[in-house]
């Protein structure tokens, strides 16, 4: 029997809402309160990163001491500021909302695949819309977040169909690896940051004018 695709697994930040500049605020922040500067490279590494790996990777590059008490004040502050920032509505990428009403008109599954916690998604849900989703999965949610397959896994597992029936949308390196991982064909639409090319990984500059025929497409890559 044929393969056909049943599902589209989408990412949140960066991909569908251009919250990725809100994080860049609260991060850029977090940095001048520890007494620190962001630069651009630790910045392009926290792109797409689970809140965890992303204090990790802020602390390390900025070179301060991960301390367990260190690292619940700067996710209290990060939270508090990217829900101040995420409360209001958050701009849409170019062709994310025709995007999804594209595959909610097909009549495929379709879910939210975040690296973001439950309480600042529920934020972004707000904006998109919690009609175009059957689930969510959330990063707070899984033993670990992207780049590890865990989210997409349980996306697959919630809709009832194998990952490899899937089609995953990212922005990110970090997303696209997770993705990849799970077995999920990947449509990759860059936004911050590049994303190196690797088999198996399809891409578009944009969702703007996204078809049935490019999904279908990305699935049989």
């Amino acid at each position: 029997m044929t393969a056909r695709l049943a599902a589209v697994l989408w990412d949140m930040d960066g991909t569908l809402l251009d919250s990725e500049k809100l994080w860049d605020m609260a991060v850029r922040e977090l940095a001048v309160r520890l007494g620190s500067a962001m630069t651009d490279e630790i910045r392009h590494a926290l792109i797409g990163a689970s809140g965890p790996n992303a204090l990790r990777i802020l602390f390390n590059g900025l070179g301060l001491d991960p301390t367990p008490e260190a690292l619940r004040d700067a996710a209290g502050f990060l939270e508090q500021r990217v829900t101040e920032l995420m409360t209001g509505p958050i701009p849409w990428r170019p062709g994310a909302k025709d995007a999804l009403g594209l595959v909610r008109d097909a009549g495929l599954a379709s879910a939210l695949v975040t690296n973001t916690k439950r309480s600042l998604t529920e934020y972004g849900l707000d904006t998109l819309g919690r009609d175009f989703f059957d689930v969510s999965v959330c990063g707070d949610e899984v033993p670990e977040g992207k780049p590890e397959p865990d989210v997409y896994l349980r996306a697959a597992d919630l809709l009832g169909v194998h990952p490899r029936d899937c089609v995953a949308i990212e922005d990110s390196p970090t997303g696209a690896r997770a993705a990849a991982a799970a077995g999920c064909a990947v449509l990759v639409v860059p936004c911050e940051i590049p994303v190196p090319r690797a088999p198996g990984l399809v891409f578009r500059d944009t969702l703007v004018g996204l078809t049935l025929t490019d999904l279908e497409q990305t699935f049989r890559t």
